[in-house]
């Protein structure tokens, strides 16, 4: 109120004084006649910041306003924890937050980045705090200054809020670094009160940043992977280390010792890196050789062509932890146990089990072996019953328990090393306070095809070939290339840069002196400056033009193949709908929309549909039955369903099931729900459930280039069902347990069924969102190693995909019709023209040109 009302009232004076109404009058009336600044609401000193907390304090739980920590590396901690938004509880909307609110506003210089915000609707809603504001103790934004002045040598740092700074003649940093050593100009541009003035650079704050200066300095005493112990002052210190931590993101944080024992050390020295740091400093991806140019299509569309030296060398190896639980119940009979026992399991899965029947710290394990043996009691029925167990039934009236294997596996295409394991006991043992098991796998992932890399200027594609260093293009010293980038993507976006980053660290100066230095003329071309002739590593050939060479630096982001991998062919249905889950977590189906129905419908394919609309999603009867249901009330069917369904999940867990009371109620619920649709008016049949489904037989993955191959590890799990009855008919398993268990093994029958049932039996991608009839189309399979889909670069038009991380999915059609149908209506040499224009869909584009140049034009081609 001193600084708004221009008083000197004492701090001391924390009540309302006569001078502060009169004030308060003579400055309204001030305002009413245009002699003062009104109040801006968009000001900064207006605002304060609410953080998490106060919000948990308020009320727990609230959602749309909390988000799980983004811990994947140390620069998206920060990033994510500097965020700030304008959403949320007492905040504003989406829809009615006005363009001034989004606007930049003068107050938001240096406290809010300018540059650093949400795209769409949510832009200038979403930022981030700048370098070196931080949030006050009041909820207000502050940054730091120097105080510089004539009378005092000493530089105090102090930090201001946008309240305060008004009062003080404030200038940016390089304004004052340009003038320091200059004596004809001592005046710099400065900020007050909200106006720009030419003054006297003594009479400035500087903005500048802190650094981070240690606590302690000492002399080391002992250090190891788990601590390190200093001595100083007369104290002794235990800095105590992370270990092979797990992210929320599943990356490994893991810190490193960098001092060594008995030597000295001073404030702020580095102790121990971390596991993107190297000497203090973020270390995220790596300084490898780039080229710029076509290599027999492998970087078509922003794919990245990779020397498997980066494999060997685990340049890009990153190391990722892996969490699996399992929890233990008391059921009706008795509670469920964990042993090393497990009946009807090979010896081989059991054999890293302790005699707890928990997996051993340190193990290697692969797929399919079990990290927690469990088993659940359950009631045998009379028929399963052994003559002397019937027997003692009769006399005695003793109840019979088997026990079913409900073991921790480890999933598909996971193998590791546990590093942790922890058992979680609580008291009482009751249903509803389980115990809980964890192992913690450590995995090593190296590069490999369908692995996403990216620069630092935007430039990011997808692994399509992992190429031996030999055949590598290669400098005039012999040195191969690491990476070979599409040319083309750098012009059209306009990425000089880039360009411009490269030349930096291989100029063309340093070109011309090591070119004289070494009496090598080949090393610098006048006549192609900053490019340099490089070498066919298959042929030893120069190639026909220089290319653009140097360092860059890439990093491999965490969109992995592994992680994305996913399929289903069989597996838990809706208890509704009774359609296949959606989403990877839940081991679910393909989801397929309207617009998907629509571009099917358009090329007539009758037996696909149904395959669609009934056995691939829904039970044939219950579809029938939902379509029609619910029109006046819930068909007893439907209800049936639901009890049905219910009643299976209560027997799977060993109960005797719920109550006549309970189904009723059940039934009371259901009912009441679909009455409330009816209320308000809602009539018709479920669309959401005809034509938005999830589908069994079906995978999703990354895409690149070549033509449409399928990995063969994960094509086992899409003709899952035909290859049972190729192994029953060729006699090979007598049912399908056994036949599930040779695929689970992988023997090698196995892959000669697989190979013959593919022979001939067409799949169709989709990648979502669906525009026209073309992105859908039929291909016929390959069997290839790795995890990613392989695609011809011809049908991209089609699909209106690149290879920057596009995903697609797979479909199989199940009936020799919708077979037919795929191959002769939705194949892609059948599907050349645009649905709309009914032009070619795809026209030889510039780099197509130069490669059919190349081809032709080599003889040894």
């Amino acid at each position: 109120m001193n600084h708004r009302l221009n008083l000197d009232i004492p701090q001391n004076k924390t009540f309302l004084l006569p001078q502060d109404k009169l004030a308060a009058t003579d400055h309204l009336i001030g305002m009413k006649f245009a002699m003062g600044i009104l109040d801006d609401i968009n000001h900064l000193k207006n605002k304060r910041v609410r953080s998490v907390a106060d919000l948990l304090q308020d009320r727990f739980g609230l959602p749309g306003s909390f988000r799980k920590y983004d811990r994947t590396n140390p620069l998206t901690q920060i990033v994510h924890g500097r965020k700030l938004s304008y959403l949320g509880p007492r905040g504003l909307t989406r829809r009615t937050a006005s363009f001034r609110i989004r606007d930049i506003h003068p107050s938001h210089y240096r406290l809010i980045c300018p540059i650093d915000t949400s795209k769409g609707i949510n832009v200038g809603l979403i930022g981030s705090l700048s370098i070196h504001a931080r949030i006050g103790p009041w909820g207000s934004l502050e940054s730091p200054f120097y105080e510089i002045s004539g009378r005092s040598k000493k530089v105090r740092m102090f930090y201001l809020s946008p309240s305060r700074d008004e009062y003080y003649m404030v200038a940016a940093g390089n304004s004052l670094a340009l003038n320091r050593g200059s004596q004809e100009d001592p005046v710099v541009p400065a900020r007050y009160h909200q106006e720009f003035l030419t003054i006297e650079w003594e009479q400035v704050a500087l903005d500048s940043g802190v650094p981070a200066i240690a606590e302690h300095e000492g002399r080391i005493v002992y250090t190891d992977t788990a601590k390190i112990i200093l001595s100083g002052n007369g104290d002794t210190l235990s800095i105590p280390l992370v270990r092979y931590q797990r992210s929320n993101k599943n990356t490994c944080m893991h810190q490193k010792p960098q001092v060594a024992r008995g030597k000295c050390i001073k404030k702020g020295q580095i102790l121990a890196d971390g596991a993107a740091t190297v000497g203090g400093e973020l270390s995220l991806g790596n300084n490898v050789l780039v080229a710029y140019m076509p290599w027999e299509g492998y970087n078509f569309e922003d794919a990245v062509l990779i020397n498997e030296r980066l494999v060997y060398g685990d340049i890009y190896t990153s190391f990722h932890i892996q969490k699996y639980e399992i929890q233990t119940h008391v059921t009706s009979h008795r509670p469920e146990r964990i042993t090393n026992e497990i009946p009807h399991l090979e010896a081989h899965l059991l054999r890293n089990l302790d005699k707890k029947g928990v997996v051993m710290l340190g193990s290697w394990v692969e797929t399919g072996d079990i990290l927690v043996g469990k088993l659940m009691p359950q009631m045998a029925k009379e028929s399963s019953y052994a003559p002397e167990d019937r027997l003692s039934r009769a006399i005695l009236g003793i109840q019979i328990s088997t026990s079913k294997e409900t073991c921790l596996k480890l999933p598909i295409g996971s193998r590791g090393r546990v590093i942790d394991v922890r058992w979680i006991q609580k008291k009482g043992g009751s249903s509803y306070n389980p115990e809980t098991i964890r192992v913690y796998i450590s995995q090593k992932c190296e590069i490999k095809v369908g692995d996403k890399v990216a620069g630092r200027h935007g430039n990011k594609g997808i692994v399509s070939k992992n190429l031996p260093r030999q055949d590598m293009p290669y400098l005039q010293d012999g040195r191969p290339i690491d990476m070979v980038f599409n040319p083309l993507g750098v012009p059209s976006r306009m990425n000089h840069p880039l360009m411009t980053d490269m030349k930096k660290r291989l100029g063309d100066s340093k070109l011309y002196e090591a070119s004289k230095q070494t009496a090598n003329p080949w090393v610098f071309e006048p006549e192609y400056p900053s490019k340099s002739r490089i070498f066919d590593g298959r042929t030893g050939d120069p190639f026909e033009q220089p290319v653009i060479i140097g360092k860059q630096y890439i990093l491999k982001l965490i969109h992995q193949v592994d992680d994305k991998i996913h399929g289903r062919c069989s597996g838990h249905y809706a208890l509704v709908t009774q359609q296949p889950l959606r989403g990877r977590t839940k081991q679910g189906g393909q989801r397929v929309g309207q617009m998907e129905i629509w571009a099917l419908e358009g090329f007539g394919v009758a037996h696909i549909l149904q395959e669609m609309l009934t056995y691939k999603s829904d039970h044939i009867r219950a579809r029938q039955e939902v379509l029609g249901a619910i029109r006046e009330q819930l068909a007893d069917f439907d209800l049936k369903i639901i009890i049905d369904y219910s009643l299976a999940e209560w027997k799977e867990l060993g109960e005797e099931g719920p109550t006549g009371e309970l189904v009723m109620c059940q039934e009371k619920l259901v009912q009441e729900a679909v009455d409330t649709l009816l209320d308000n008016g809602i009539r018709g049949q479920p669309m959401g459930d005809a034509h938005n489904k999830a589908f069994s037989h079906c995978r999703r993955s990354f895409t690149f280039i070549t033509s449409m191959w399928i990995a063969a590890r994960d094509s086992i799990e899409l003709f899952q069902t035909f290859v049972i009855c190729g192994l029953i008919r060729q006699h090979f398993a007598s049912n399908i347990g056994v036949a599930k268990s040779k695929i689970r093994e992988k023997e090698p029958v196995v892959w000669e069924i697989l190979q013959e049932v593919m022979q001939g039996h067409p799949v169709f991608l989709n990648r979502a969102h669906t525009l026209h009839g073309l992105g859908i189309q039929a291909f016929q399979p390959i069997l290839v190693e790795g995890h990613a889909i392989c695609l011809h670069p011809l049908v991209c038009k089609g699909f209106t995909a690149d290879f920057d991380g596009d995903q697609m999915a797979v479909h199989v059609p199940l009936s020799l019709e919708a077979q037919a149908e795929a191959s002769l209506l939705m194949c892609s040499h059948t599907n050349l023209l645009s649905p709309a224009t009914r032009d070619p869909i795809s026209v030889p584009t510039q780099d197509m040109l130069i490669g059919l140049y190349v081809l032709m034009s080599s003889n040894h081609r």
